[in-house]
């Protein structure tokens, strides 16, 4: 029972009232609002009076209330059941990042904001940091550039650069494909995920549709005895966004001109000048020494599973199918076989131990625990009671959500926090990923008082079936976590200004606190603490489960030290083939950022390159082994990460392990649920979001500069 003090927050939690009519005027009438402040501001300000106070903070006042609307309006797009909604909220995104382009090469406005620079007024470090940051976004923004031809030609690339972006996305979003196989197709796939498949008739009749959402997808990829179903399901899936292939060919180009525009040699050397690598030179050499480092280790585990295929199709009787190659598409299935043959685990069985909704519950304990947190469900029945319209249906945007109010502990001053919402499962048009989404910032009013953020977790888990609660195998547990993760660093975020709110950090920082995380769901602890057998939810699930159980006795609410002493032991089991493929994406990404020349990248056949690069880096044989060449399938089309602003900065998905490996081990191996250390955490790294310099930070935690020592050391090449 949630204290009396947690029952009523401070402040209203967002709505979600906006209609395919709304939205686009909405958002109209917020640009017209900014425009005129900033007309006001130009037509009132002489360049020689120009200061911080005059200039920017009321711009960065304007920005901070406009996100409170903006956020959720081109949020629509990504979660939204009605098609017109999403339509227009990729309209208002269009719009938005039209305006803003607009706004950041506005040269009158710059003039100002320089001025106010070259000042050099004496103000607070975050405020210094903001007038920094505003300043060189003009200048990046191409006002370095003379007023004509080529400061023209720059805002062209990036308007079509945003319609790219936005359009990109909407495809993959609302992409619907699928297959249709027999049952005998499809045998060794698990009953749970055939009884959600959707059954065929006329010409379809006696199979079933297999879409490319995650909860169908991977399965069939892990259990799908056949090897050709499991090739047919991975190059479709490599091609089902093929409309995708142009757009980012188009972007790259794009980027690499406006680059050039700007005096950069390419795009990645304009991109990650602001980040903690500084130049592409530092991420090539990186990635170069890991690759290097890896290589023996990958060929190794790849000769493993490729002797256990041949071993597999032996023991079936189809010893003369082995060809000696290992594909990128049996790599799921004999991974997994590996795991229940030599570790003894069965992921179904695991997943047993981890229903959806206990193990969410259980992973808010730790955090509550851990950083002095309380979540508060508001549950159906107590949202109209909060709800700004007097209506709970206005405070989600889809009855699946659930929200919870976010509070300080007793301990931290029992003050309120924020809003935390969950959209868990897959439906049409959805983001099809997992991910965080901030619904409004966290930032300080100008007098004085507190705005409180809303985040928002998106993900695609299983949906609950008839029998059985949606479970979780325990790489999904591992997402699950680090996204939530993302979402904490939202909630305790606490700065003057939006712009650094929360995970508004370096792309190549912003990773470490969700993956220093994911060590939690590899401490035996934290399994059990996590666990809870879904026969033990109710009698239903109880008598569902004995169904299958063949007399055996009911497992034990907690999962069984055997089963996590297993499961534990395979944490770095194939470390070396999975590192060398997040090794491929952030490899390519650099090759099509970082052309010697224009003309070069000109010429370059981005579905080739990304083909090949996977066949050379991964140790993987595909298609093209068996004559189809490197133009069988279009991965870079369906990488959503590369054109929705990870471009040039995928490599900080492993950059970012070396600081997220040098803070556990350094402060939480020996006590993951140490509260003190969780707490000096909270407020020395997740609560300054983006406000201060990430490395100060990080130096402040750690008490020195980061080591890759314990990075290096977990992938066992120390």
């Amino acid at each position: 029972m949630a204290p009396a003090a947690f029952k009523k927050p401070p402040q209203a939690p967002p709505v979600f009232v906006g209609t395919a009519a709304s939205i686009v005027k909405d958002t109209e009438r917020l640009i017209e609002k900014s425009r005129t402040l900033q007309d006001q501001i130009v037509a009132s300000v002489k360049q020689e009076h120009a200061s911080f106070e005059d200039v920017v903070l009321p711009m960065a006042h304007d920005e901070a209330s406009s996100s409170l609307e903006s956020h959720i309006l081109v949020f629509y797009q990504a979660v939204s059941a009605e098609k017109a909604v999403r339509d227009a909220s990729t309209e208002a995104d269009k719009l938005i990042d039209d305006f803003s382009i607009e706004s950041n090469m506005r040269d009158d406005l710059y003039k100002l904001v320089d001025a106010a620079f070259n000042k050099k007024e004496s103000l607070d470090p975050e405020s210094q940091r903001l007038l920094e940051k505003e300043r060189k976004e003009y200048i990046r923004n191409g006002l370095s550039l003379p007023a004509g031809t080529k400061r023209d030609r720059f805002k062209e690339i990036r308007k079509r650069l945003s319609q790219i972006s936005i359009q990109f996305q909407k495809n993959l979003n609302e992409e619907n494909g699928g297959l249709w196989f027999t049952n005998e197709e499809l045998e060794g796939v698990p009953e749970d995920v055939l009884s959600t498949l959707t059954k065929g008739n006329g010409r379809n009749e006696g199979k079933v549709r297999l879409t490319f959402k995650y909860p169908d997808l991977f399965p069939t990829l892990k259990y799908a005895k056949n090897p050709i179903t499991r090739q047919k399901v991975f190059i479709d899936n490599e091609n089902k966004s093929n409309q995708n292939v142009p757009l980012f060919k188009e972007a790259v180009m794009l980027r690499d001109e406006a680059a050039r525009l700007l005096g950069y040699p390419n795009h990645a050397a304009f991109k990650i000048e602001d980040k903690m690598a500084k130049t592409p030179a530092t991420v090539d050499e990186f990635l170069g020494d890991l690759r290097k480092r890896l290589a023996k280790g990958g060929v190794k585990e790849k000769e493993i599973l490729q002797k256990l295929k041949e071993e597999d199709l032996k023991s079936r009787g189809k010893e003369k199918s082995f060809d000696g190659h290992y594909f990128v598409w049996d790599h799921r299935y004999y991974s997994r076989l590996q795991l229940e043959r030599d570790y003894q685990l069965d992921q179904q069985k695991v997943s047993e131990y981890f229903p959806l909704q206990t193990t969410l519950s259980a992973m808010l304990r730790i955090f509550e625990e851990l950083l002095g947190l309380a979540f508060v469900e508001i549950t159906t029945a107590d949202r109209s009671a909060i709800s700004p319209s007097g209506k709970g249906e206005d405070i989600v945007w889809h009855p699946d959500v659930q929200v919870f109010s976010v509070w300080d502990d007793e301990g931290e001053g029992q003050g309120f926090v924020g809003y935390l919402y969950t959209d868990l499962h897959p439906r049409d048009g959805k983001y099809g990923h997992a991910a965080n989404f901030n619904l409004s910032p966290g930032f300080r009013y100008p007098n004085g008082t507190r705005r409180y953020p809303a985040t928002a977790l998106v993900c695609n888990f299983s949906k609950p079936g008839l029998k059985k609660p949606s479970l979780l195998k325990h790489d999904e547990v591992v997402t699950l976590f680090h996204e939530l993760g993302h979402g904490i660093h939202d909630l305790v975020s606490k700065t003057k200004y939006a712009r650094f709110h929360g995970t508004s950090v370096v792309q190549d920082f912003v990773e470490a606190p969700s993956q220093m995380l994911e060590n939690w769901c590899w401490t035996p602890s934290q399994l059990r603490a996590l666990s809870q057998h879904y026969s033990t939810l109710s009698p239903e699930y109880l008598a569902s489960w004995k169904e299958h159980a063949a007399g055996q006795s009911q497992p034990s609410e907690k999962i069984p030290d055997d089963l996590i002493e297993n499961l534990i032991k395979t944490k770095h089991v194939n470390d070396a083939l999975f590192t060398l493929r997040q090794l491929h994406f952030g490899i390519f990404d650099m090759a099509v950022h970082e052309p010697k020349t224009h003309e070069e990248l000109e010429k370059t056949d981005c579905t080739e390159l990304y083909n090949r690069l996977r066949t050379e880096i991964t140790c993987l044989d595909g298609p093209e082994v068996l004559g189809m060449g490197n133009d069988w399938g279009h991965g870079q089309a369906t990488f959503g990460h590369l054109i929705g602003g990870y471009d040039a900065g995928y490599y900080g998905y492993l950059s970012s392990q070396v600081y997220s490996m040098d803070m556990f081990y350094s402060v939480f191996a020996k006590d993951p649920m140490n509260a003190k250390e969780g707490r000096r955490y909270r407020h020395a790294v997740l609560e300054k979001g983006g406000s201060q310099d990430e490395m100060k930070s990080l130096e402040d935690f750690l008490g020195r500069k980061p080591s890759s020592d314990a990075f290096y050391r977990e992938l066992g090449l120390a």
